[in-house]
């Protein structure tokens, strides 16, 4: 098995092809090949330095087909280690003389936060070793089925999280899971900042259909899908809004008049737009749909900016026209890069650019190598 690394991050407009099955594509005891090389997990809640960011990292493995016991998780550890070049960020698991490991997994790793979609055929069993993974906060989304949980919290405590519903937790390790075959969730293992100390040993259950815990879903799914794709910069703000979104809905501070997470959300509006400023469907009602949130929730988390969720589009549109005009060789004329990014015809996109830049299409390519294409 080999890892493959990517370049440079995406173009705009790159659509991501993860698959929409979690451990759909891989074999019983394969994942599929990681599309970043390793980074350094953190399990401290201070943001990294933007340095220490590489490509996002992803990872596939299905151990479904595994034999019951301690197999399935030695499996998916070394599929994790193999593809990744990291520690798996999970203590290990005891399944005992009667459990099982088999699940399906697709996740997308962003520095210190892991998104993981998993899909159970049978999981059943005890984490042990919770001193591996370092102080972390995990949430479990379900969406199907239901997941039991035995021994939180250190008193004994017990909750089943069942589909349409969220656990969030630390590490500390429960004394059983129990999850019912068929059963789907997505987790989100996230540095300790997203709750300071507030939620200390305990736990919070609660709905996953709030606006917060819609918008913090919706964001886990773009970077689960998107990570392949990301460089440095987009690996540091899809990361950051993670956090910033999952602290704001777990410590109930998000609601449609609450400004402190509108940062948060307009950063990912922002990484959204930009995998998409090609797509003719692109428009802040789209975002808005995309991400969970009424469209103005949206236009306000966008004021704090000094510019419209409009506006913004235009001028990223406008930055990569200039961008494919500046360039050698076989550069687009006029009409062609008017076409390419959306705008009416070429004489609304020679406005826009000229109020932008200050000269026209014409006159930024004819300075760099006069053609007859762009005349």
């Amino acid at each position: 098995m080999t890892a493959r690394r990517p370049g440079a991050g995406a173009t705009p407009g790159a659509r991501a092809g993860a698959g929409e099955g979690a451990g759909a594509s891989a074999g019983p005891h394969t994942g599929a090949s990681s599309k970043a090389g390793p980074g350094t997990a953190s399990g401290t809640g201070a943001r990294p330095a933007p340095d220490t960011y590489g490509p996002g990292t992803t990872f596939a493995a299905d151990v479904t087909g595994t034999a019951p016991g301690a197999r399935g998780f030695d499996v998916f550890r070394r599929e994790w280690e193999a593809q990744t070049g990291e520690a798996l960020p999970l203590p290990s698991f005891d399944t005992g003389a009667s459990g099982a490991f088999r699940i399906g997994v697709r996740a997308a790793k962003v520095h210190d936060a892991v998104v993981a979609d998993v899909r159970f055929a049978r999981f059943l069993g005890r984490p042990s070793g919770s001193h591996e993974l370092g102080d972390r906060v995990l949430v479990h989304l379900m969406t199907h089925g239901s997941w039991r949980f035995v021994g939180l919290g250190g008193d004994g405590g017990s909750a089943t999280v069942t589909a349409g519903s969220f656990l969030a937790r630390r590490n500390g390790a429960p004394a059983l899971f129990d999850v019912a075959p068929g059963s789907r969730a997505t987790v989100l293992i996230l540095p300790t900042s997203v709750l300071g100390g507030s939620l200390g040993a305990r736990r919070l259950l609660g709905s996953s259909g709030s606006a917060a815990m819609r918008v913090l879903t919706a964001h886990a799914r773009m970077i689960r899908e998107t990570a392949h794709e990301l460089g440095r910069p987009g690996v540091l703000a899809s990361r950051d809004a993670l956090v910033e979104l999952a602290r704001g809905a777990l410590r109930q501070e998000f609601d449609d008049t609450e400004p402190r997470l509108s940062p948060a959300l307009a950063r990912a509006a922002m990484l959204l737009a930009d995998e998409h400023l090609t797509d003719p469907g692109l428009t802040p009602s789209s975002l808005a749909r995309r991400l969970n949130v009424s469209l103005r929730t949206l236009h306000r988390a966008f004021a704090g900016t000094g510019e419209p969720v409009a506006a913004y589009i235009r001028r990223r549109r406008l930055e990569c026209a200039r961008q494919e005009l500046l360039a050698p060789g076989n550069a687009p004329s006029v009409t062609e890069a008017a076409a390419r990014w959306h705008f009416t015809d070429g004489s609304h996109f020679t406005r826009a650019f000229k109020r932008q830049y200050g000269e026209t299409p014409t006159q930024v390519r004819a300075r760099i190598a006069p053609s007859p294409r762009s005349r």
